[in-house]
């Protein structure tokens, strides 16, 4: 049952979509539209169940309305994800299918690139609906985000570092990088280039190794990454990875990357702060892919793309400045902030 899903979080809608002539299976969730159209990716992944999918695109959703919340931009938050395997089952009919579906939504809810999919997915659905971001730039669109993510997290990592240690300066700090894909790679890419010290693990050997050749990164197998010691750590991975089963094991001062709901549980951000882990609150520090489709959408130019993802660094700092201030665990203060804005009298005042 939906209403009764512990991630179901008063969302505005979910519809639920079928076309077995394309095998197309799939979930769209829009929570909120308090501050505008429902931005969010389309994540393909061969699901277990119908179960954990719709848990999976309901805390996507509401991660989505706060990622924009947080990031200042004009819209809310949505998802879709697509229950079928993306290197087997994935098709142009299919995603065409799809984009017909969400077209029905009227332009409530705005796609994008998420797991599983790509800028050249994105121009099938666009031949479906024109409520997509993220298309090739040789067709109007900015292209692949995955850059963008990867420099948010870069400048939350510093804003992190200079709260824990007073420091900008990346130089000889160790960062055990989590999941090397486009945005975990393209993070390896600016930390090195910071003079970082890189751990890196994956459960492609190939991608880890690509690190290793280019950055000189020490590997670490996928079984051992929660006992690794570094400085900071950085899921860019799947979600879920801060729990019960990892938190006392953790051997870092700060965790910080890409992975969306990186907290099993909301409470987990407390047991961080119990230890005196400092953890940068995935929906800010991983906003810059969303940012760049968001300016997209508002057809701004890139610097100004650019320079609104870099200010995650202050939104950063203004939640543990919040956090330290009132006694709260990270997460906590950064969904105050948010919910401050996505009150009514605040969000039609953002939207007038």
């Amino acid at each position: 049952m939906i209403f009764s899903c512990d991630a179901f979080s008063s969302h505005e809608q979910v519809v639920f979509v079928s076309d077995p002539s394309t095998g197309l299976r799939a979930i769209i969730a829009v929570h909120s539209t308090a501050l505008g159209p429902a931005l969010g990716g389309c994540r393909i992944l061969p699901y277990a169940d119908e179960a954990s999918a719709l848990r999976d695109v309901l805390r996507l959703s509401r991660g989505m309305t706060y990622k924009a919340a947080a990031a200042g931009v004009p819209f809310g938050g949505g998802k879709a994800v697509v229950i079928v395997d993306s290197q087997t089952q994935k098709s142009p009919l299919l995603l065409r299918s799809l984009g017909r579906f969400i077209d029905r939504l009227g332009g409530r809810y705005i796609t994008g690139e998420d797991v599983g999919t790509t800028t050249a997915d994105m121009a099938d659905i666009a031949r479906s609906t024109s409520h997509v971001m993220g298309l090739p730039e040789e067709q109007g669109g900015s292209g692949d985000p995955s850059p963008r993510t990867a420099l948010g997290c870069f400048v939350g990592i510093q804003a992190s570092v200079d709260h824990v240690w007073g420091k900008h300066d990346l130089r000889g700090v160790r960062v055990l990088v989590q999941g090397l894909g486009n945005v975990g790679f393209n993070l390896c890419g600016l930390l090195d280039e910071a003079g970082a010290s890189l751990l890196v693990s994956d459960v492609k050997r190939d991608a880890v190794q690509r690190c290793v050749e280019m950055f000189g990164a020490t590997p670490v197998g996928p079984d051992a990454v929660i006992d690794a010691p570094a400085d900071i750590y950085a899921p860019c991975a799947l979600g879920g990875v801060i729990n019960d089963r990892t938190i006392e094991r953790l051997k870092v001062k700060i965790v910080a990357g890409g992975a969306n709901n990186q907290l099993e549980s909301p409470h987990h951000g407390a047991a961080l702060r119990a230890r005196k882990i400092l953890y940068a609150p995935d929906y800010v520090i991983n906003a810059g892919g969303m940012i760049q489709l968001a300016m997209e959408r508002l057809r701004c130019d890139p610097e100004e793309t650019g320079r609104r993802v870099r200010d995650i660094a202050e939104t950063l700092a203004k939640v543990f400045r919040m956090a330290d201030a009132q006694g709260l665990a990270t997460n906590v203060a950064a969904d105050r902030l948010v919910e401050s804005r996505l009150k009514p009298e605040a969000a039609q005042a953002a939207s007038a």
